[in-house]
């Protein structure tokens, strides 16, 4: 790939909005594309307002496009039903302008490993609606690329976490309790080993698939801190915040009777396996094809804590008279 080609990124979340400025900083011409124009778009990334439903639309956006990057979701509570369309639409704008689809996946797809590694040969036999959504999404990228209909290549990471992130195994439960002096409510056992994924290092992942030809028709693990335990987590974050921050954990009992009341907490329900085994996402296969300059766990906190003390600080100044 060259500076002079269009690498248009569709969403402006956690990882999009990453991804736009990873891939700009490295001197590439960079779209993002998202329904309203983002509060905070990064320095020389143009913008383009679509929606990303509507396959003219997506396909309009994607103009010009050399790789086009699908980082988009949808709302938790209707992810199986919402997110498939979503997709359908940015693979159908890559293939009309004949650009690489580079997209980015969660390991849902996988369902329970019994604590074996991922790797990227494991069968996508997930039972979970969430699960089941993701491998049949996963499969029209496939069949895509198979057919010759389109040059797909996907990028797998497990839990996020990192500035912006707060709906997550790592995010206000854990962080933004910790910061607010209270114990980090957390699902499962805090003493498995268990992969997070961090957004700046995904988002590199991302940018690498899209810029070596190498990554095209594969599947990848993208690299990200090492895997440690939960408690592991917390002992840092404690360190930096020269306080212990202990875990508290919420038996599956008491997630279902949230469930009851709170559509979130339902929706965990189903994902829970994910905390009560190791959960470890093998990304050797990235590692040694293109090298990892992996962000280590004290930066990775550093930088997670300094954004949720920002934010508590915004909240804090519009909240006096």
């Amino acid at each position: 790939m060259t500076a002079g080609e269009l690498h248009v990124v569709f969403g402006a979340g956690q990882v999009g909005r990453e991804l736009a400025r990873t891939l700009a900083a490295r001197g590439l011409q960079v779209r993002t594309v998202t329904r309203t124009r983002p509060e905070l778009l990064p320095a020389g990334v143009e913008w383009r307002g679509a929606d990303a439903a509507d396959p003219l639309s997506a396909a309009a956006a994607a103009s010009g496009a050399a790789v086009v990057y699908q980082c988009l979701n949808a709302p938790y509570t209707q992810w199986p039903q919402l997110f498939p369309p979503l997709q359908r639409a940015v693979l159908a704008a890559a293939q009309d302008v004949g650009a690489l689809l580079v997209s980015l996946e969660n390991v849902y797809g996988y369902g329970p490993t019994g604590g074996r590694p991922m790797t990227e040969d494991l069968p996508l036999v997930a039972t979970t609606s969430k699960g089941r959504a993701r491998a049949a999404m996963t499969a029209e990228l496939v069949a895509s690329s198979e057919a010759g209909r389109a040059q797909i290549a996907i990028g797998r990471a497990s839990d996020f976490f990192g500035a912006g992130v707060t709906q997550s195994a790592l995010g206000e439960q854990v962080f933004g309790k910790a910061l607010a002096g209270k114990r980090a409510d957390f699902l499962g056992d805090p003493d498995l080993l268990h992969t997070y994924s961090y957004v700046p290092d995904i988002a590199a992942g991302l940018a690498t698939l899209g810029t070596d030809s190498r990554a095209v028709g594969q599947v990848w693990h993208l690299p990200g801190p090492a895997t440690v335990t939960t408690r592991e987590v917390l002992a840092m974050v404690s360190t930096q915040l020269g306080r212990s921050v202990s875990p508290r954990t919420v038996p599956p009992f008491v997630l279902r009777v949230l469930g009851l009341v709170n559509p979130m907490m339902r929706e965990m329900v189903e994902m829970q396996y994910e905390f009560t085994a190791p959960f470890v996402l093998d990304t050797g296969k990235f590692v040694g094809t293109f090298g990892a300059n992996s962000t280590p766990w004290e930066t990775a906190v550093t930088d997670t804590l300094d954004w949720y003390r920002a934010r508590k600080g915004s909240r804090e100044r519009a909240a006096t008279p």
